[in-house]
């Protein structure tokens, strides 16, 4: 039985997405705002608003220090709004701010030394960074971190396997220099490396050997049926059940298996970018809210336990996002106050608003290729669901 199933949706088509979906992303927007929240509050600057959510209010209340804690009716992110500011992306109200007083000042966030603003602005994907971090060090405390030996059990015919001259009973060691410690570390770092050729450091039979070999780029499926690009080896490992490992790791063991799995998620991020430009990856990967809904309900399926861990991962995707120097993004806000540092002023309201409406016709542009690609890939099985 899923975890969702009590609330009487799962299994109704499409509308099983949505609970674990809006679960997912609820708990990594609100962290995100609170890294903001927490920080501007430190910093002694007014928050006007906390919504998780956009649009009307759905319901909310008032804490005693004004702040306007509320959930709103579109729940596809959030934001803190602060006192000075004109809307919800920190565009500063030059009307509000040219007829404040002194003391109005010093609770405005437009007022704030540039090292507090950017201290405010990179709060929130700092804060998505930690709750991934906490949530994989939970699943691995609790869970423990299972493993498979890399050994080669099956070797593909015309793969880039084969060509390389790798055997089956070949124990992987080390790719490119780097240790490898089990099998799906294996699929990892391979999985990134479409079109790029590596070196493999085997054990075969007690004798040392060195391999090279280029992954290809392949269309596949996972379990749930969606299809997805990734750069293949061609070999198989048997998963039996008295093969796989369990490991049980202590707490700060486990809190360092949460940072390389955070920094995993990071690094692989910026390769796919790479390999977009580069032509080794697949732009049709790109998901939007849609296809993360779907993934979402399919995930919850599987229990609560994947259910944390794709949270986690929906977490530091935000948080890498929103560090893009794009305007109206955090990263935007950061670009102009690094500008501001090196100019000894800040840029001009006129430049400022240029800047955020370009970042907002990039933002919809992004989205708008996004749900098409989810919209063409998930249509069909919608209607069929």
């Amino acid at each position: 039985m899923d975890i969702f199933s009590g609330f009487g949706l799962w299994g109704a088509g499409w509308t099983g997405w949505v609970i674990p979906f809006l679960f997912g992303l609820s708990v990594v927007v609100f962290f995100h705002e609170l890294g903001h929240f927490l920080v501007a509050r430190w910093c002694g600057v007014r928050v006007l608003t906390f919504s998780v959510g956009f649009g009307p209010e759905v319901v909310g209340f008032n804490d005693r220090y004004g702040t306007r804690w509320k959930l709103s009716w579109i729940p596809l992110g959030g934001y803190v709004k602060f006192f000075g500011d004109d809307n919800a992306a920190s565009v500063p109200d030059e009307t509000a701010i040219a007829s404040m007083t002194e003391d109005e000042r010093r609770q405005s966030f437009f007022h704030q030394p540039v090292g507090r603003r950017a201290a405010i602005v990179v709060a929130g994907p700092l804060a998505n960074f930690i709750l991934a971090i906490v949530i994989f060090a939970t699943i691995f405390a609790v869970y423990g971190r299972q493993t498979t030996a890399a050994r080669v059990d099956a070797v593909q015919p015309d793969s880039a396997a084969a060509a390389a001259g790798m055997r089956a009973g070949d124990v992987v060691v080390a790719i490119d220099g780097r240790p490898i410690e089990s099998f799906s570390e294996m699929q990892r770092i391979v999985s990134a490396k479409a079109g790029r050729t590596l070196s493999f450091q085997i054990d075969r039979g007690g004798a040392p050997v060195t391999l090279t070999a280029t992954p290809a780029l392949k269309q596949g499926k996972d379990s749930f049926g969606n299809n997805f690009c990734h750069a293949v080896l061609g070999v198989s490992r048997s998963m039996t059940p008295t093969e796989v490992k369990t490991e049980y790791v202590n707490p700060a063991r486990a809190a360092w298996l949460g940072v390389k799995e955070t920094w995993f998620i990071i690094d692989r991020t910026f390769s796919y970018i790479g390999g977009l430009f580069a032509g080794t990856e697949c732009a049709d990967q790109l998901g939007g809210p849609i296809r993360i809904a779907q993934i979402s309900g399919q995930v919850a399926t599987l229990g609560f336990m994947p259910v944390l861990h794709l949270a986690a991962m929906l977490s530091v995707s935000i948080g890498l996002l929103n560090l893009f120097p794009v305007p109206l993004l955090d990263g935007g806000h950061l670009m102009f106050y690094a500008v501001e540092a090196v100019r000894g002023r800040p840029l001009s309201m006129r430049a400022q608003e240029i800047g955020f409406r370009i970042g907002f016709a990039i933002v919809v542009m992004l989205m708008i290729f996004t749900v098409f690609n989810d919209t063409i890939q998930l249509l069909p099985r919608l209607w069929a669901s």
